[in-house]
């Protein structure tokens, strides 16, 4: 029992670290989001990224590595991108560039595994982009992407033909009350989410064993990845999404646990799948749903699974024939050994947006007068999905806060 009662206690610490140490991507990238959705104009993303092209393409790839996020947070800013005008290639391009080509989540995977996982985590990113560009071409979704348009509606932009350059509008109280307004209302979309995902996974990281991980990829402790046969790396593969989906904490959190599975003797190939499957779990698909739909969310989440497939064997099989395959285990420790709460560049990114989000929680309450900013509607959360989440949510606030209670003042 005492045994438990400690587990209890760090898992519940280790989910409130994965959170501190996400929390200031979520709040970047619902700041882009927000002040995408009040400052760009229909007619200007139509003209940068409302074509299927390379340049189109390539555009949104950069902007996907500008306005770096995790994964909740990128899908906020797609769907903005997409709603304003843009290309649906483009927007995939963003959402895989934003949660993949990230120099942060390098360095995390830098500290926690090899280089070789650094480079295959930029080469994949790209090989991501280009097979989903593939795919969705050799598809042709065009009944989908015409229905999401519809379902997400113009909120207004009918009238943003007229409205002056961002330049101008960012300086305007009033264009900064909606941007408070729409950054509330993207974290109102999410909390349930990322409530029950960040719980599960200081869950697992505790309770599960390694050894359940070595049951899940065969041939787990072969000597080096030379000892798996194509079926077996396959598995890798294919297994890496249910590994995500089971311990989903987005991009940057999975990357302790990455090591984990390194450790334990699972292949490049399977690593590398485990960490590209932050877009291709049940939170992700359930915020599609809500902006697109349920088609159009299954369409994109089998998009993303089918190139993230083809993209691991082919980092796995070209690093192969180059010889540069990692060998061994990483280097990362035990998942709860890390250091959450030490003071460095997270700490005080943490602070600048938790105090950016009380600003922007005060402007959010305030009228907004300018008559071409008014006119937002929030998407209605509803259903039973929604019901068991806010529960689910609500189970894990009290779990958290009995697991910290014996953390510390037992």
């Amino acid at each position: 029992m005492n045994d438990f009662l400690t587990q209890w206690g760090e898992a519940a610490y280790t989910t409130v670290g994965f959170f501190w140490m996400a929390l200031w991507a979520f709040a970047f990238g619902y700041l882009v989001s927000s002040m995408i959705q009040v400052l760009v104009t229909q007619e200007r993303m139509k003209q940068a990224m409302g074509g299927e092209g390379v340049k189109q393409v390539g555009l949104a790839a950069v902007f996907g590595f500008i306005s770096s996020s995790c994964s909740f947070a990128a899908l906020a800013t797609t769907k903005s991108l997409f709603k304003k005008g843009a290309g649906f290639v483009p927007s995939i391009a963003f959402l895989l560039a934003s949660t993949n080509l990230v120099i942060e989540l390098g360095v995390v995977i830098a500290v926690f595994l090899t280089w070789q996982f650094v480079v295959g985590e930029y080469l994949g990113g790209l090989l991501l982009i280009g097979a989903s560009w593939l795919f969705i071409r050799l598809t042709r979704p065009k009944d989908l992407i015409q229905h999401a348009r519809e379902r997400l509606g113009d909120d207004g932009d009918d009238r943003d033909k007229d409205l002056p350059d961002w330049k101008e509008r960012i300086r305007e109280y009033d264009a900064w009350k909606k941007i408070g307004k729409r950054y509330r209302m993207e974290w109102g979309m999410v909390w349930k989410d990322v409530t029950v995902g960040f719980t599960i996974a200081g869950i697992v990281a505790v309770f599960i064993p390694t050894g359940f991980y070595e049951t899940l990829f065969i041939g787990t402790g072969s000597s080096g990845d030379g000892g798996y046969s194509f079926l077996q790396i396959l598995e890798h593969v294919l297994i890496g999404p249910v590994m995500a989906f089971i311990t989903f904490i987005g991009s940057m959190g999975n990357i302790p646990l990455a090591a984990v599975l390194f450790d334990n003797g699972v292949s490049f190939a399977g690593v590398m799948a485990f960490i590209f499957s932050d877009l291709v779990v049940f939170p992700v698909l359930r915020i599609n749903a809500k902006y697109y739909g349920w088609k159009m969310a299954l369409y994109i989440l089998l998009t993303l699974f089918v190139s993230l497939v083809a993209t691991t064997l082919l980092l796995h099989y070209g690093f192969s024939l180059a010889g540069l395959l990692p060998e061994g285990a990483g280097e990362g420790g035990g998942i709860t050994d890390q250091q959450f709460f030490k003071v460095d560049y997270s700490f005080w990114l943490n602070l600048a947006f938790l105090l950016g989000s009380g600003v922007l929680g005060w402007l959010s309450t305030r009228k907004i007068h300018d008559e071409s900013l008014k006119g937002m509607h929030e998407m209605p959360d509803k259903g039973w999905v929604a019901t068991l989440l806010f529960w689910l949510a609500m189970v894990s606030y009290a779990w958290l806060a009995v697991g910290l209670c014996l953390k510390f003042l037992t």
